[in-house]
């Protein structure tokens, strides 16, 4: 087994070397970061501007159109601003991200992301350097040996806020400076460029015209048609967009009155991804908060069950067959379930760019006729994944929205 374990460790930091050089997304992507962005720019645009979502890439690009007092309106379809973004506070002693969670770029990303020049970040933050890992295939629970989590962690560092949550860094960083200029409860279902203006229709309505629009949607909505767009996308945009894998997925965040679990669980799915953390792991906290992510096929068998309490048991009976019955034992009976993947304004998960075709990438961050622009993580040109992506890519098109011709 030695042997075996040694060759596998062989075999893997051969791959880590051939890989490095082709793998920059993330937090090898950190050369991939623009010198400055859209914050750093001033622009003269004597024009209005209608930005469709109040998403993270929605509101980095509401902040520079705020500082050039360019005149602007932000529809959101739901009440809240932040999309994917949440947090919790009653849960655990500590603010809990109910939405996005890792920092899966560079910790100098967080300055770019809010226009702040220098190398010291203001933001506490936690290594995502696990000690304690296992696998678990349905059957048989096996511990990872350390090496492992050495190599994962040093091919691909990631990091998470100790004290706070990506909720607080959009919300004290960009949020509070546009959301005055939100029209919440205002579902987008037409959009009509053919004429000198653009034309906008909520499903409540109301009609708004502006010159150009910044569509930050997920890409679930825009493959379900919620939006009509007159002309309609062409046929390349279309099937490029029908291309991006966007999976369907929940997350659970669960109390228990002692840590009897390690720092990660990876479990053995078809595609996609299922695996239980410790959303704890390193913060000052004496709380035992324990996720659960779960994306593609598996995500069904879930759905299946009749209510979000059913899903809970499930977990429950999964952990107890793992843990000789302590999940039933220690669980406090409270829980967040986060549904994105039957959420009507997101219809998905999340998306990586980095398994996607450049080419279809290119095609999707075409706008319509000049004057329908597009933003969101899958749109990130800096190849950076998650909120950071989603952010610049928002800096991004507002700066081509501005300055084509």
């Amino acid at each position: 087994m030695k042997i075996r374990s040694v060759l596998l460790l062989l075999i893997i930091s051969t791959l880590s070397f051939c890989l490095t050089g082709c793998f920059k997304w993330a937090a090898r992507a950190k050369n991939k970061l623009p010198k400055e962005t859209a914050l750093h720019k001033t622009y003269n645009y004597d024009g209005k501007i209608i930005i469709v979502g109040a998403g993270a890439s929605g509101l980095a690009a509401a902040k520079v159109l705020e500082q050039n007092n360019i005149d602007y309106l932000i529809l959101e379809a739901t009440n809240r601003y932040g999309g994917r973004l949440k947090k919790d506070t009653t849960l655990a002693d500590f603010p809990v991200d109910i939405g996005a969670e890792w920092l899966h770029s560079a910790p100098i990303t967080l300055n770019k992301l809010k226009g702040k020049l220098g190398k010291e970040i203001d933001e506490e933050l936690i290594p995502y350097h696990l000690d304690s890992t296992a696998s678990w295939d349905g059957k048989e629970y096996k511990v990872d040996p350390h090496w492992q989590n050495n190599f994962m962690y040093n091919f691909l560092p990631e990091s998470k806020f100790k004290n706070s949550t990506w909720y607080d860094f959009i919300n004290e960083n960009i949020a509070k400076n546009v959301k005055h200029k939100i029209q919440f409860n205002s579902p987008v279902n037409a959009i009509d460029y053919s004429g000198n203006n653009v034309i906008v229709k909520t499903t409540n309505g109301k009609t708004y015209e502006a010159n150009r629009v910044l569509v930050t949607v997920s890409i679930g909505v825009l493959k379900s048609n919620m939006i009509t767009f007159t002309p309609k996308m062409n046929e390349e945009k279309k099937k490029a967009i029908e291309t991006i894998t966007f999976l369907p997925g929940f997350k659970v965040a669960m109390n228990f009155s002692e840590k009897f679990y390690p720092d990660a669980i990876t479990c053995k799915v078809e595609n996609g991804e299922k695996g239980f953390y410790d959303i704890a792991f390193k913060k000052d906290s004496q709380s035992n908060v324990l996720g659960f992510l779960c994306t593609g096929n598996e995500t069904q068998k879930y759905y299946n069950l009749k209510s979000e309490q059913e899903i809970i048991s499930s977990l429950l009976e999964e952990l107890d067959e793992m843990f000789d019955g302590k999940a039933s034992t220690f669980y406090s009976g409270e829980y967040i379930l986060e549904n994105w993947g039957q959420y009507e304004y997101t219809q998905g998960t999340w998306t990586q760019a980095i398994n996607e075709k450049r080419s279809n990438l290119k095609v999707i961050n075409q706008p319509l006729g000049n004057k329908i622009y597009f933003a969101g993580e899958i749109y990130d040109t800096y190849q950076q994944m998650g909120v950071p992506g989603a952010i610049l890519s928002g800096y991004y098109a507002i700066d081509k929205l501005l300055t084509d011709k």
